[in-house]
């Protein structure tokens, strides 16, 4: 995309007010789907939440790694199984989700290392972070899936504090001190509560939240908080949108001030979602006031 001198100078000034508003704010990114699969994707993201990093947000990435897991429980002889939507997780396969979270959540470390950012890799289970409870699949034990219980964030404000850029796996421990594998989309909403971040992206699949999902163009680019829950509560929402908009709702109830989910397929998204005045995806405020703030 070759852009004239003014029509690059026009796309730092419509980005200025973002900067301004948002300096020293927390971001949670959760990291997922096909932008953690593709390299040159994965690329984008990464220089993204760098340049967050470097504007002056303090950013904070919770990634899965669901697609991966799959390859190497298949790697090693065994089948993915799955119940309504979930992971069974017996004790072979928590052992190898763990790996291969740490091992994702490495990689991810070295990419935004190489940009010159300093990142530290944690799971849920460093600090204590993470306490969850066994989850329950419509009343079926599925193994070692939990649920949040609690969050301690104090190694995540230390690390922001020392301007290191927290990237977390979601791994929890319950009162045994046995291994979970959380829901990433929980983990990030959880944490996203618990720092009280300013704002919670979704890199998702799909281009965000639909009126019709068949009807292309009935995406909601804005909603308040409210008119989020009344279209959850109609039932008019399907697939794996309903609990992803739930979860949304939830942080916003208790402190998050604003929810972004986007489309991670698109390179550099999280840039135009943040640092514009259109934006793309689904934008989720507190209320109508709100909405004023960000958009003047």
């Amino acid at each position: 995309m070759n852009l004239e001198p003014m029509q690059k100078a026009a796309v730092l000034i419509e980005a200025l007010p973002y900067i301004q508003r948002f300096n020293r704010k927390i971001v949670v990114v959760k990291y997922g789907g096909s932008a953690m699969v593709d390299e040159e994707l994965k690329k984008k993201v990464i220089q993204d939440v760098v340049l967050l990093k470097l504007v002056g947000f303090k950013p904070i990435i919770v990634h899965g790694g669901g697609k991966e897991i799959s390859r190497w429980v298949g790697k090693v002889g065994m089948e993915p199984e799955f119940k309504n939507g979930l992971r069974v997780t017996d004790e072979p396969t928590m052992e190898i989700a763990e790996m291969v979270l740490n091992k994702v959540n490495k990689s991810l470390v070295q990419l935004v290392n190489e940009l010159g950012i300093k990142a530290v890799g944690i799971s849920g289970k460093d600090g204590m972070m993470l306490k969850c409870h066994k989850k329950l699949s419509g009343g079926e034990d599925i193994g070692f899936v939990g649920d949040v219980d609690e969050v301690d964030p104090k190694i995540i404000y230390d690390l922001l504090e020392k301007d290191f850029l927290p990237i977390i796996c979601p791994i929890g421990f319950d009162e045994e001190f046995y291994s979970y594998n959380i829901n990433a989309d929980d983990a990030a909403c959880a944490i996203a509560t618990a720092v009280q971040a300013e704002k919670l992206a979704f890199l998702t699949d799909v281009e965000g939240v639909f009126k019709d999902f068949n009807d292309k163009e009935s995406l909601i680019s804005e909603m308040t908080v409210e008119e989020a829950q009344d279209f959850v509560d109609s039932g008019m929402l399907g697939g794996g949108m309903l609990p992803k908009l739930q979860n949304c709702i939830n942080a916003m109830k208790n402190g998050v001030s604003r929810v972004h989910i986007m489309d991670g397929r698109i390179p550099h998204c999280l840039l135009l979602e943040v640092f514009t005045d259109r934006g793309i995806g689904t934008a989720i405020f507190n209320s109508e006031e709100d909405e004023r703030y960000y958009h003047g």
